[in-house]
């Protein structure tokens, strides 16, 4: 007779009091997948990203970029972690103080900087749940290929390349950002 181990189903409540280990962790059919910590390549191009999409939000007032210790609540239940996120004033209205817990939905920008672990399922099993839960706009990061995808739906819509123009569209109005930026060689 063969004796399966139960797999332990965790709850919103037991992920949201898990210590703060210095890892990362999404919830994903109920089950923490510890999703690792990204080398300083892939933490710099989020800083460098976050410095120039900041640049364009705060100054007008446009919503609020959050990086990747932010959790946000899928339909499906799952909490998801972008590398970067940004959600805009108009699905924050009324709100004075941002949630201590989860956002309820996607972010209406997810970005994910693709690290040597990650696996293309895993990143089209999280875009597919970005979209299903709201989201509008997802840019998917290459630093082995200097090279930026833009997704507006489950399947890619364009790829920039390090001679091309990353845009903001109508989720971050303004917002234009050379390519070539994300992957700038270190001139010290």
């Amino acid at each position: 007779m063969t004796v399966v181990a139960e797999q332990k189903i965790w709850t919103d409540q037991e992920f949201m009091a898990l210590p703060e280990d210095g890892g990362r962790y999404e919830l994903v059919n109920g089950e923490v997948i510890n999703i690792g910590n990204s080398g300083m390549e892939h933490g710099n191009i989020a800083a460098v990203l976050t410095f120039y999409l900041n640049g364009q939000i705060i100054p007008n007032k446009l919503g609020v970029l959050c990086d990747s210790s932010t959790a946000f609540t899928m339909k499906s239940g799952n909490k998801r972690s972008p590398d970067l996120s940004f959600v805009s004033k108009s699905r924050l209205k009324g709100v004075k103080r941002l949630p201590k817990g989860y956002f309820q939905g996607a972010p209406d920008l997810a970005v994910e900087v693709i690290s040597p672990s990650n696996t293309f399922e895993e990143i089209h099993n999280k875009l597919v749940e970005y979209f299903e839960s709201g989201c509008r706009l997802v840019w998917v990061i290459n630093p082995d290929e200097q090279s930026v995808v833009v997704y507006r739906q489950p399947q890619p819509d364009k790829l920039l390349k390090i001679t091309d123009t990353l845009d903001g569209e109508e989720i971050v109005p303004g917002f234009a950002l050379p390519v070539a930026e994300l992957f700038a060689e270190l001139d010290f």
